[in-house]
């Protein structure tokens, strides 16, 4: 498929993966895929959903690898976005190059990983790229441990992203401290949201539905409307055999935003988080 799509941005979603299963998969991994997701099949279930551009993660399971990202980065340069999981010690020119191809972030997926102590030398010359590359740092652990995750990054002054909601459990409610600390730190107008991967919040489908609809506008007062973006979290790893693409844009509607909001998540957060071009009038 070419690098032909709408030419204004119409809707942006903010985090998704490719994979194929022929991939060397890393031994670290706590998942392994039996099946494919090319670019090809992402880019359909953008058109099908009357989305334009698409944010690419790098999943956990091909480790520092991100070369399969890379390519698809090559194939549709203005409509997609990257974002890649490395090394600590990777070198400047490695990221200048991913810079070029559209990598707007790093991704920590620290999901069953000790903690890490980011006042460490080779954190602090990472971050140091980051900022001057003006990337973002994106969060991937459960909400107990966000909040000292992001006083952690907060020296650097780079962007931090946080990935699901902060992957908190919805069946302990809005009260639980992990979520409240997470809120009174997002006050800081620092850190971005993502609201996505509502199926990966603890509970049933009803609990999880329900607590993302009673999250949102505490989130909203909380980060501001233009640090939460939406995103697919597709081909939804470890939930492929319930949730779908049409699924999750489902869950999205069932959140109720009013249309200004809805316009924020999709579009004009994303836009700037992401480093897409402005919409032509």
């Amino acid at each position: 498929m070419s690098d032909t799509f709408p030419a204004s941005i119409i809707g942006i979603d903010g985090h998704a993966h490719v994979f194929s299963r022929e991939l060397d998969l890393t031994s670290a991994r706590r998942y392994s895929p039996d099946y494919d997701a090319t670019l090809a099949m992402y880019r359909h279930n953008l058109q099908v959903h009357g989305l334009s551009h698409g944010v690419l993660v790098q999943p956990s399971f091909l480790g520092t690898d991100n070369s399969y990202l890379l390519d698809a980065l090559k194939q549709a340069p203005t409509q997609l976005r990257g974002v890649v999981v490395v090394e600590r010690d990777i070198s400047r020119a490695e990221l200048e190059a991913m810079d070029r191809l559209g990598v707007v972030g790093v991704r920590l997926n620290l999901m069953g990983k000790a903690l890490p102590d980011f006042s460490e030398p080779a954190w602090k010359v990472l971050f140091g790229h980051i900022a001057e590359l003006d990337w973002h740092v994106e969060l991937h652990r459960h909400v107990a441990d966000i909040p000292t995750l992001v006083r952690g990054l907060m020296p650097f002054g780079i962007k931090v992203v946080i990935d699901h909601f902060g992957r908190p459990d919805a069946r302990l409610g809005l009260d639980q401290s992990g979520f409240q600390k997470m809120l009174e730190l997002g006050l800081s107008g620092r850190l971005w949201m993502k609201v996505s991967g509502i199926y990966r919040l603890d509970g049933n489908e009803q609990e999880n539905l329900e607590f993302a609809q009673a999250a949102l506008p505490l989130l909203e007062q909380s980060f501001g409307a233009q640090r939460m973006v939406w995103g697919s979290d597709w081909p939804h790893t470890q939930h492929e055999g319930r949730v779908c693409y049409a699924s999750v844009v489902e869950q999205l509607r069932a959140l109720g935003c009013s249309a200004q909001a809805m316009r924020s998540l999709l579009i004009e957060a994303p836009q700037v988080l992401f480093d897409f071009a402005p919409v032509e009038a």
